[in-house]
């Protein structure tokens, strides 16, 4: 089992020819909401992509905080663990341009009343296989969520997104960090991912940058580096992609696959991603990996 201590966020996500600049108004082509958070979207990802998932969070008691409920249970994660708290769930404004970037403004809502784990998640964590984390929490909360991994001797999966500076009892507790490029730099201080990844592990035992079309490099305080290049696609939203390529890899990691094995997994699943709009709505399925995966070799 992968356990996901996260958020949960609906997705308010408007589509635009060019996203504005400061103080401009620009018309969008249509606007959708769409089940989302950095939590959520990796749990889902993980299930699709063949694991069982529990997920551990809170939605406010609106009707977002049901709709995103429904959608995790509808993937299949397990949602007990998913709180309801008073007041408004966590929402993530999205402006997706015609080239399929995007740029986000969250919002924490009930996702910020969650500054500790309960008893009942670290009873998950520790009977999991693997525990993903992300920063869209109080960070008390992620650092206590990992170090508590780490005791059960559970390997913890952190994304440090959005980017902030990370307490070293954090870093300690982290098996796996797995930042994008612009992440990576502003952790480090340092410009280019193969000096990013050499600081990452300073301070981690393995990491992954994300380099979106250029693939991703990997690392290990053992020496090993693999640079594993990403499928050629058309990207329609990239939304999503970073959070289907962590849950992707940590059932690929779950299920032991070498790493070479488990990055060319996460790619493929994190490509046929951004070939679809949305967050939770573009995750593949272990089926469509599998294809994905074979038309590639």
């Amino acid at each position: 089992m992968i356990s996901v201590f996260g958020s949960a966020n609906m997705d308010l996500v408007a589509y635009v020819a060019q996203a504005p600049k400061r103080g401009e108004t620009v018309t969008g082509h249509r606007f959708r909401t769409v089940p989302g958070g950095k939590g959520a979207n990796q749990a889902i990802a993980a299930a699709r992509a063949g694991a069982q998932v529990a997920f551990l969070g809170a939605v406010g008691d609106d009707g977002f905080g049901a709709e995103l409920r429904a959608t995790l249970a509808g993937a299949g994660v397990d949602v007990r663990g998913l709180r309801q708290v008073p007041g408004p769930s966590g929402i993530a404004h999205i402006v997706v341009d015609d080239d399929g970037g995007n740029s986000i403004i969250v919002v924490a809502g009930a996702n910020g009343t969650v500054t500790s784990p309960s008893g009942d998640d670290l009873a998950a964590i520790a009977s999991s296989h693997a525990l993903l984390l992300q920063l869209e929490l109080p960070m008390d909360a992620v650092v206590a969520a990992a170090e508590a991994g780490r005791a059960a001797g559970v390997p913890v999966i952190l994304t440090p997104a959005p980017a902030q500076p990370l307490p070293g009892e954090l870093l300690d507790a982290v098996t796996l960090i797995v930042p994008n490029e612009h992440e990576a730099a502003a952790i480090t201080g340092v410009a280019g991912a193969d000096a990013a990844l050499d600081a990452l592990l300073e301070r981690v035992e393995e990491a992954v940058i994300t380099l979106g079309s250029e693939g991703a490099l990997y690392g290990s305080r053992s020496g090993e580096r693999l640079r594993m290049p990403a499928a050629e696609v058309k990207a329609v939203d990239t939304t999503a992609a970073g959070d289907t390529f962590v849950g992707a890899l940590a059932v690929a990691r779950a299920e032991r696959l070498p790493v070479a094995d488990a990055l060319r997994f996460a790619s493929a699943a994190a490509g046929l991603s951004v070939q679809r709009e949305g967050a939770s709505t573009s995750m593949p399925h272990r089926r469509e990996i599998e294809d994905a995966l074979q038309d590639r070799s």
